[in-house]
């Protein structure tokens, strides 16, 4: 799929946490119903197989909606099942390398706390840039937190498309206003409220309003 920067503004990190009874395909299907425009699968606990399955079925309802779709961290998935890309942190594979094994092709996003990081991970190839924990979060417990400054710093140093991520939800997120982001990235703003559909729905429109969209 071809990369389109405005399927940044509502990027959704899967998060079996918030499962519930339900199955992580149909909790992602209503958030795609909700208007989500980006899925990121992200599983720290499922063993190789548990994750191909997951993402095959997943690949295959972000295709019927027309959303791009990458795996966190396993670039070696992503190309195995034919995934539009991959995102990867700090401490996983060196952007660089990553590209090498996606190809020109494939979307490449990176996490990034600092201008340096930031401006590195561009020169590496990366296609858009996740900045965060621009709130508290207890989705990820080694996230650091950024600053609305240097998220701002890092939205006017690099040139690709940059997405806030941590905390967010639809009442603090027109603190982001004016910082330059292209999007936000969440999981519990979405996936840990019922109905999904609806939470994506809100959610979105109050991005939209924060970014003037």
């Amino acid at each position: 799929m071809k990369f389109d920067q405005k399927s940044l503004l509502l990027y959704a990190v899967t998060d079996r946490h918030w499962l519930g009874g339900e199955t992580l395909a149909s909790q992602v299907e209503l958030a795609l119903q909700g208007g989500v425009t980006f899925v990121q699968l992200r599983e720290k606990e499922l063993p190789p197989d548990g994750i191909r399955a997951e993402a095959a079925r997943i690949k295959a309802l972000c295709r019927a909606y027309g959303v791009p779709f990458v795996l966190d961290d396993n670039a070696a998935l992503a190309v195995e099942l034919g995934a539009d890309g991959v995102h990867v942190g700090q401490s996983d594979m060196e952007a660089g390398s990553v590209r090498e094994m996606l190809g020109p092709d494939k979307i490449l996003g990176v996490s990034a706390q600092t201008v340096e990081q930031a401006l590195l991970a561009q020169a590496r190839g990366a296609d858009y840039l996740g900045v965060g924990a621009v709130f508290p979060t207890g989705s990820k417990a080694d996230a650091t937190d950024v600053s609305y400054e240097t998220l701002r710093d890092i939205c006017r140093a690099v040139s690709i498309p940059v997405i806030a991520i941590g905390g967010i939800t639809g009442e603090n997120v027109a603190q982001l206003a004016g910082s330059g982001i292209r999007g936000v990235a969440v999981i519990s703003a979405i996936f840990a409220h019922k109905p999904v559909d609806k939470a994506a729905a809100a959610l979105k429109e109050a991005v939209r309003a924060a970014l003037a969209l």
